[in-house]
């Protein structure tokens, strides 16, 4: 049997730790021996991790953390510990691991979000890296490509995200607004996530229909881009109609109370969100970047935007609140699609096909 943990950075609400999570707890009963480990910083996930997962938080400081680095090798020898599946840049972590234990695999998890700008991706330490890798799973086939291309560990394959909603402990977030003109755009404060356009697609939203809200839900980094994203919710007099809730850990609870799933972002790789989405059956808004346009496939699945711009993404949106039954048939839809196509079971089963050749 075997016996695998997960490495992430930490556990805020991101998309890559979730993915971590899902798997840390999806493979419980089918492996051995399921662990998860978190290096830098503990989040709101924590919660979601299963009590039969081994757990493991460094607390990691420094890139090159020594006592960070002789624990997760101390926790990996001590368990026995086959394979290390190394989520985005906690592969070089796992590297110097493996310096140290040589018998352990690496597989590494690549989420790279920037999709549209692989060609600006820094690769040197990345490529020197990969030579220690025994597997690269890609969340979408232009990252697979990349790799193939760019690294040196020949066995990569596109693995795709499953999502995961359960019921949360503690169901603490309550949506304001109408209860059935809620808005939600699930993504952490980042650039990439174009959160300023959506703003500003939802003023022209606003000014027709302003019984509609806007519900933002994703970590708050507190940097440049956030004072941006408040300032603008104050400049287009939005204070009463757009909400931000940070990082929350009870989704499924915040979408079973919103009526629209939107994602505008500049790139994408697989992105979770828009799986979650589906999963719950909300109607989707994306747009074209990433995976997200083999997502949402043709207009009966969602509206799949061309371009980020502001009156498409405000035309969409009030395409869907004019027209509630194209709405309803599309979320209906797009559920049915999530559900046949990225059910955990079938991906799991996937990858441990993988593990057992490595």
């Amino acid at each position: 049997m075997i016996r695998v943990i997960q490495i992430i950075d930490s556990l805020n609400a991101g998309g890559a730790e979730r993915v971590a999570v899902n798997y840390a707890n999806g493979l419980t009963n089918i492996i051995e021996k399921s662990h998860i480990c978190v290096t830098r910083e503990e989040g709101p996930l924590k919660d979601d991790i299963n009590p039969e997962v081994g757990y493991l938080f460094l607390n990691k400081n420094s890139t090159l953390d020594v006592n960070a680095i002789l624990k997760l090798k101390q926790y990996v020898s001590k368990n026995g510990i086959d394979i290390m599946q190394a989520h985005s840049s906690s592969f070089f972590i796992a590297l110097l691991v493996k310096m140290l234990y040589p018998k352990v695999k690496i597989v590494w998890h690549d989420h790279y979000g920037n999709s549209e700008f692989l060609d600006k991706r820094p690769k040197t330490v990345l490529r020197f890296s990969s030579k220690f890798f025994s597997y690269i799973f890609s969340v979408n086939s232009q990252l697979e490509e990349w790799s193939k291309k760019n690294l040196l560990c020949k066995n990569v394959r596109y693995i795709k995200n499953f999502p995961v909603l359960k019921k949360s402990v503690i169901e603490e977030t309550m949506l304001k607004g109408n209860k059935e003109k809620r808005i939600l755009c699930l993504a952490n404060l980042r650039k990439q996530k174009n959160h300023i356009r959506l703003l500003e697609a939802f003023e022209v939203v606003n000014k027709e229909f302003p019984d509609w809200t806007l519900h933002c839900v994703g970590k708050d980094f507190k940097d440049e881009y956030s004072e941006l994203f408040f300032s603008k919710i104050k400049e287009l007099n939005l204070e009463r109609h757009a909400y931000f809730y940070d990082s929350r850990s009870d989704i499924l609870n915040i979408m079973c109370q919103s009526n629209i799933g939107v994602l505008v972002s500049k790139s994408e790789g697989l992105p979770l969100a828009l799986l979650e989405y589906g999963l719950a059956q909300l109607p989707v808004i994306s747009t074209d970047v990433g995976y997200c346009g083999k997502l949402v496939s043709d207009q009966s699945y969602g509206i799949l935007l061309e371009s980020d711009d502001k009156m498409l993404i405000a035309n969409a949106i009030t395409d869907y609140i004019k027209n509630v039954n194209y709405r309803e048939s599309a979320a209906i839809n797009f559920n049915k699609k999530i559900v046949n196509e990225y059910s955990s079971a079938r991906i799991l089963d996937s990858c441990l096909e993988i593990y057992k050749t490595i």
